[in-house]
């Protein structure tokens, strides 16, 4: 038993650490009164026919104003609409120390789920007392987060015996029980000290305690879909350079921690900075 106990624990500490017009002709001496005469009605007959044809050139006028008028109205229009403000970049009072609360990554790196928003995704282990600490402070902090933040569980796969809770984990999402399953195996690890080996079968022993069907559990556990999310969270942490939990990857591009000093709630609020500031920046690129 005190050998078991020993492994625990050693479990336990690990997973926390890891774009143009033609001239006029000249008069004719010969006849000089009949261009007198005649030039006189040619013009009058010429006066005439501009004197008809006068009321149409207001009415064609008023056609050619129309289109003009609606072109103005929709240039003034145009220059009344409102402008979109932008988000407001986050106090600098507020800033997280760089370096101590959270470090920028060396390369932005795909985020592990794809949609919109801006992904906040915390690598956790069930066998972590910080994890497990933290928990109480994300359940309450996760129902007031923005719409265009979305919150996502990687849990660790650091190799050995911790994978198996991981592999719990994914079964548990691929069933649907993971909101009641949660909290209950940090529990079960911390409180209840439930496990000796942490093996498949003990680790769906305890979810079969909590409801699950246990062969279908362990089954759903050691499946081809569970294996290939065991490897993309593994994956996912090397890539953004995870070496311990919890930490908390924001869109990619930090890596924030819990530091001693500010606990669970100066993590969040980390994580609360690091987020209006991506918002801000994406909003402004």
């Amino acid at each position: 038993m005190k050998r078991l106990l020993s492994f625990l624990l050693v479990l336990a500490l690990a997973a926390c650490s890891q774009a143009p017009s033609e001239p006029a002709a000249p008069a004719t001496p010969a006849e000089p009164a009949a261009p007198t005469a005649e030039p006189a009605a040619a013009p009058a007959a010429e006066a005439a026919a501009p004197t008809d044809a006068a009321p149409a050139a207001p009415a064609e006028g008023e056609n050619a104003e129309a289109p003009a008028a609606d072109a103005a109205a929709a240039a003034e229009a145009g220059t009344d609409a409102p402008v979109a403000e932008l988000p407001a970049m986050p106090d600098p009072a507020k800033a997280p120390r760089e370096g101590t609360d959270y470090v920028v990554l060396a390369e932005p790196q795909p985020t592990y789920t794809t949609g919109p928003g801006i992904e906040v995704a915390e690598v956790f282990a069930y066998t972590c007392i910080h994890c497990a600490n933290l928990q109480p402070t994300l359940d309450a902090w996760k129902p007031n987060l923005a719409s265009d933040v979305r919150f996502v569980y990687v849990p660790a796969a650091f190799g050995g015996p911790g994978d198996n809770f991981a592999r719990g984990f994914f079964a548990a999402e691929a069933m649907g029980i993971l909101e009641k399953t949660h909290n209950a195996t940090f529990d079960a690890f911390f409180v209840q000290r439930k496990f000796q080996t942490a093996s498949p079968e003990e680790v769906a022993d305890h979810y079969a305690s909590l409801g699950a069907d246990r062969d279908t559990f362990l089954s759903t556990m050691q499946s081809f879909a569970v294996t290939a999310k065991l490897n993309r969270a593994r994956q996912f942490a090397l890539r953004t350079g995870v070496q311990a939990t919890p930490t908390v990857i924001i869109a990619g591009k930090y890596s924030a921690s819990m530091t001693g000093d500010r606990g669970p709630a100066g993590l969040v609020e980390t994580i609360d900075w690091l987020v209006q500031k991506e918002r801000a920046e994406a909003a402004r690129r």
